[in-house]
């Protein structure tokens, strides 16, 4: 088994025309006819989960956040990423990074979110021409408050707290979807008669103009909303690779506390 299946793999599984113009996706570091034996899945690739790939000799990291992710004129020491890069170069780990078009793939990331809330009649809140599309848009068997939609995301997500705009009592029917950093959704969430949007992270004035339009929002925070899906994606690949071992980054986590 070679790096190169692996990807092909995962150019199916997220097919790299769903990702965004602006995006730097599919295989950015190594040689794909290496064998892989080993492979960590993990959100983003920081000094924790890099030493873990490198004590467990993983031969791939697939990581939903590109490493690099701009363009870069040198690769050095000096910077974090750079040494990040030096490290995993020196190991011989290859990086492939799926990002927004597993956001946006069929059993991608804000799919998954969708399925959590128990969304109906789900579709996504830009279609793509080619068929997909970003974010995703459903309704609820029967409307709910905001706050007891909040406590059904906190309990899907296992997380303990989330921050929200809007009235806890106002009644939700059609939830929007948008994973990581997606005020963009705003304005479609708007289009699509939405009356909450569910999104990792906003901008303050994103919350402020929510709070205008009336539509209620929740946010676990960025790491939550796509987290746990780096954990599916294992098993996705455990699954259609079995001789592999195959794992999600343990030693990863959330850089932002909650007081």
């Amino acid at each position: 088994m070679n790096i190169h299946s692996l990807i092909e793999f995962l150019n199916q599984f997220a097919p790299p025309y769903l990702a965004e113009e602006w995006d730097n996706v599919g295989l950015l570091v190594g040689d794909p006819d290496r064998e892989a034996r080993r492979v960590m899945t993990c959100l983003t690739i920081a000094p924790d989960s890099a030493r873990e790939a490198i004590d467990r000799q993983a031969d791939l990291i697939v990581t939903h956040h590109p490493l690099p992710f701009a363009a870069v004129k040198r690769i050095t020491a000096d910077t974090v990423p750079g040494r990040l890069l030096l490290d995993l170069i020196a190991a011989r780990i290859a990086v492939y990074s799926p990002h927004t078009a597993f956001d946006s793939a069929p059993r991608g990331i804000n799919e998954r979110l969708a399925e959590g809330l128990r969304l109906r009649d789900v579709a996504p809140l830009k279609p793509h021409p080619q068929g997909g599309g970003s974010g995703r848009c459903g309704t609820l068997a029967a409307p709910r408050t905001l706050c007891e939609l909040g406590t059904e995301l906190k309990r899907f997500l296992n997380v303990e707290r989330l921050q929200f705009v809007g009235q806890a009592e106002q009644k939700v029917r059609k939830v929007a979807v948008g994973c990581g950093a997606a005020g963009e959704f705003l304005p479609l969430a708007r289009e699509n008669a939405c009356d909450c949007l569910v999104v990792g992270e906003i901008r303050f004035h994103a919350c402020l103009e929510a709070e205008s339009l009336g539509i209620g929002l929740l946010m676990p925070g960025h790491f939550a909303s796509e987290r746990f899906a780096l954990d599916c994606l294992a098993e996705v690949l455990a699954e259609n690779f079995p001789d592999l071992e195959i794992w999600p980054s343990r030693r990863e986590k959330d850089p932002v506390r909650w007081g």
